[in-house]
């Protein structure tokens, strides 16, 4: 029951508009209303698009007062600050206006989207696959007709997603086929449809779209200062940002440097790689993920971190039909389960090894994933305690757009402002393991370049988008500065690029619930409890950390004047 009803009607409209917009999020999300369509980026659709957003933000302005719960107040700032961001990126280069990734991601995830999870009968989603794969040639066209010019590095990696959907249309649907006996022709008469559409598209990426480059790729201060204002919702410039990113940089740079030598070590690179020297038996390894995982769980639940959440998750191999196209496309590991199927187990897609594998093979694949990276990142940050937890709360949280902001779809999340809750707290929660003794003491040494990687992030969004950097020096300085092989570099800065403003919710996030928690201790003194905190921060959703944060000061406080005796205070947004 709400005692809002003009706004929720007001939701309602927002959240249809978002929806039929964004077919292809719609299905990541677990609204399943529009799985048989690909959005329409034409130029009429982009114009009635910005028309129903001004629409949108008119009526919003024009709602009468109506007395607001906090998940209530928070959804209407969210969703403003949305449209805000839309607007700006409706005409931005960055995007569907200059970005032919947008294309090529929305298209190929558009089909893989509907074989990640068995949302519905095999036979529906089939069905629904056959609609998407003949709605690409016309999404493909809309790309060539909007996208004329395009840095190099943007246009390359479309290339690159090319290859990975021809792999995926040509060699994996008919994997799909053979795995699941699937009778219906029309399925391989779709993808040879979407083979062509995407052989002209790559044809047109690099014959004509190569011979027209820019170096434009800053957002500039003015979009920068709009993201971290409506999107993170940030009281604080990016110079303010950059001075704290470059202060954390040069203190783990120190730190790492200073204490190599305890791990034999002349330089912290060094270090670091022994990591690699760790890691299980190929008969093991598959077994791995889950001992460390309950593990994992076992030390949270002995220092009461938290209440963990029956929330069922299983480490399985990438599935067979992938596994060409995979390494050419944004395909992750572990994606956000979709808010509103609430299937009975996640799958985490992990690497294969298998026992055919020449042992060099297996060898290098197990040395990439070793214990720490099965620890630190498949299971604290991704498969346990930090997105998969976070993620359930989200799933049951009162705020709607907290409910589905922090999904993964195509190629990015669903909502902007999602991002310092999520990945904030994934990274917070490494950190946290590590002191309550989970990590080993490399481990946690390691944990110190996440630190500095994660500043190194954020410094070269702000410059990339500022245009102090270009993409050459944005690849050097994680290059020489972090340690990253060539390609991690480009590609890192490739993707910053992208998506500005994005690299720098991994610092803030952290950083801010950190802030908050030391704050709350403080004041609570031996009435602090760390369980009923991390609890409580979660149950907000994925919304921005300063929001939950302004809330929880601001309930932390009316605890404390009660407690005094004293006057309570108003809780607000």
């Amino acid at each position: 029951m709400t005692n809002a009803p003009r706004l929720t009607a007001w939701l309602d409209d927002f959240f249809a508009s978002y929806y039929r917009r964004r077919p292809v999020n719609a299905t990541f999300i677990g609204m399943h209303g529009y799985d048989d369509r690909l959005p329409d980026l034409s130029a009429r659709a982009t114009d009635e698009l910005e028309q129903e957003l001004a629409r949108l933000e008119r009526e919003l302005q024009q709602l009468p007062h109506e007395p607001l719960s906090v998940a209530e107040a928070l959804d209407r700032s969210l969703a403003e600050g949305f449209l805000k961001i839309q607007r700006w990126e409706l005409a931005s280069v960055h995007f569907q206006q200059g970005n032919p990734c947008v294309y090529t991601g929305e298209a190929i995830f558009g089909v893989i989207a509907l074989f990640l999870r068995p949302f519905a009968p095999l036979p529906q989603r089939i069905e629904a696959a056959i609609s998407r794969m003949h709605a690409i040639p016309a999404l493909l066209l809309q790309g060539e007709a909007n996208v004329r010019e395009a840095p190099a590095a943007w246009t390359e990696r479309a290339v690159r997603e090319c290859t990975g959907a021809l792999l995926f249309l040509r060699n994996g649907i008919d994997i799909l086929i053979t795995q699941h006996s699937i009778k219906d022709a029309r399925l391989r008469e779709a993808a040879d449809r979407a083979v062509d559409a995407f052989t002209r598209f790559q044809n047109y990426l690099e014959t004509e779209l190569m011979r027209h480059t820019t170096d434009e790729i800053a957002c500039g201060a003015d979009t920068f200062a709009l993201l971290l204002r409506s999107g993170h919702f940030l009281d604080k410039t990016a110079h303010d940002i950059e001075a704290e990113a470059q202060a954390e940089f040069d203190a783990s740079n120190a730190y790492l440097t200073e204490h190599a030598s305890e791990f034999g070590a002349l330089t912290w690179q060094e270090a670091i790689a022994g990591l690699a020297d760790i890691h299980p038996s190929a008969d093991q390894y598959y077994a791995r993920y889950s001992e460390l995982w309950s593990a994992s769980k076992a030390t949270a639940a002995e220092h009461d971190l938290l209440t963990w959440p029956n929330f069922p998750i299983k480490y399985v191999p990438q599935p067979e039909w992938a596994r060409e196209a995979a390494p050419y496309l944004y395909f992750l590991f572990y994606r956000a389960p979709a808010a509103f199927d609430e299937l009975p187990l996640t799958r985490y897609l992990v690497t294969p090894i298998e026992p055919n594998m020449p042992l060099d093979v297996q060898e290098s694949r197990l040395r990439a994933t070793n214990d720490s990276v099965i620890k630190l990142n498949h299971v604290v940050h991704h498969g346990g305690i930090g997105h998969h937890v976070q993620n359930w709360h989200a799933m049951r949280a009162e705020s709607r757009v907290g409910q589905i902001a922090a999904v993964d779809c195509a190629s990015r999340t669903a909502m902007f402002c999602g991002g310092t809750m999520a990945e904030g707290w994934a990274c917070y929660t490494t950190e946290l393991m590590g002191e309550v003794g989970f990590l080993t003491p490399l481990e946690r040494y390691a944990e110190r370049h996440a630190r500095l990687r994660m500043a190194a992030r954020t410094l070269v969004d702000i410059r990339l988008h500022h245009g102090v950097y270009d993409l050459e020096q944005a690849t050097a300085f994680y290059r020489e500065q972090v340690g990253m092989s060539d390609s991690a570099a480009r590609g890192e800065a490739v993707k910053n690029s992208m998506f500005p403003g994005t690299a720098t919710m991994y610092l803030v996030g952290t950083d801010l619930i950190h802030e908050l928690r030391h704050e709350l201790a403080a004041r609570d003194g031996e009435a602090f409890n760390l369980r009923r905190f991390h609890d409580r921060f979660l149950s907000y959703g994925s919304v921005p950390v300063s929001c939950v944060a302004k809330l929880m000061r601001e309930a932390s406080s009316i605890h404390y004047e009660h407690a005094k005796g004293g006057a309570s205070a108003t809780t607000g947004v």
